[in-house]
């Protein structure tokens, strides 16, 4: 599955909402978008996942202009205002409120079977404030890939909550080498040290 960004943008010249900015994530090699202005993360997921439409450019699925269709396939994960569960919240009780929306028991025997499951057990009672920043990333895509339909991810500024970038970057390259289609929205700086990342890994496969 690829989804294409061409030149999406919000408004025009210096005092866009959005600048015109593209991206490709395909399957098993995610996508990467730089942006830098406030608002700017957000509103790049909401089109990326087919929640909203761009003033210019477009986005395509497989080749396809089809915003139903991604909006199916595409879940946004931690986006501030939209998928950003409340800081307050423990662990567990979040996996509980998603088991529901995956159609599934959202008890509390169920929600410990999930923590188990992807490792963030010690983690049951922790407000999702205090998680690490590669914990919550894994707690809120793991649970988003439940829902039926989800096969890939909008994942919008993990940098903001702090912890080392390749380590959080590793959860992105795990769900995308599981066959998930993975975007990543992120400033400029964090972009910079993924791409340095991406290099990195890429002399080293060569060299093997």
């Amino acid at each position: 599955m690829k989804l294409e960004l061409d030149r999406i943008g919000i408004g025009e010249g210096p005092g866009a909402l959005l600048p015109a900015t593209s991206a490709t994530a395909t399957t098993r090699v995610p996508g990467i978008v730089a942006v830098e202005t406030e608002g700017a993360p957000t509103l790049a997921s909401l089109i990326a996942g087919g929640r909203m439409t761009p003033d210019t450019g477009s986005i395509l699925l497989d080749g396809v202009a089809d915003p139903a269709r991604i909006r199916r396939a595409f879940a946004l994960v931690d986006t501030p205002g939209v998928a950003e569960p409340f800081p307050d919240l423990t662990v567990v009780t979040i996996v509980q409120e998603d088991l529901v929306l995956a159609d599934q028991p959202g008890n509390r025997a169920n929600a410990r079977r999930f923590l188990e499951a992807v490792g963030l057990s010690e983690h049951e009672r922790t407000p999702l404030r205090a998680l690490p920043t590669e914990a919550r990333l894994r707690l809120l895509a793991e649970l988003a890939i439940l829902r039926p339909e989800v096969e890939g991810l909008v994942v919008t500024s993990p940098e903001r909550h702090g912890g080392e970038i390749a380590r959080w970057f590793g959860v992105v390259e795990d769900l995308s080498a599981r066959g998930f289609t993975m975007l990543v929205v992120t400033g400029v700086a964090a972009s910079l040290h993924l791409e340095h990342l991406r290099s990195e890994s890429s002399e080293t496969e060569s060299l093997a």
